[in-house]
């Protein structure tokens, strides 16, 4: 396998790495109700950078595309339904 396949996988494992440490930064600095959604604005960029690049869902046909979206889109329905039944408590 020539070196310049290699690259672009290891520069993502390095941002990566670099969001993983900055969230554990995070863990240290008093944001009060900012540190869960800069936590999760990390945590949406990980999983992004996942899907796109190591998981190549950015060149995948469209059914699979579809077939993402939609399993996002029931997660999404799934977390609010458990958010709302917590927050009524």
């Amino acid at each position: 396998m020539r070196r310049s396949l290699l690259w672009p996988e290891a520069a993502i494992w390095a941002l990566l790495s670099l969001l993983l440490m900055t969230t554990f930064g995070l863990a240290f600095v008093p944001l009060g109700w900012g540190n869960p959604v800069v936590a999760l604005l990390i945590a949406t960029i990980k999983a992004g950078l996942v899907i796109v690049f190591f998981m190549k869902l950015g060149r995948a046909p469209a059914l699979l595309r579809l077939t993402a979206c939609v399993g996002l889109f029931w997660m999404a329905i799934s977390f609010t339904l458990t958010f709302s039944d917590f927050l009524t408590r």
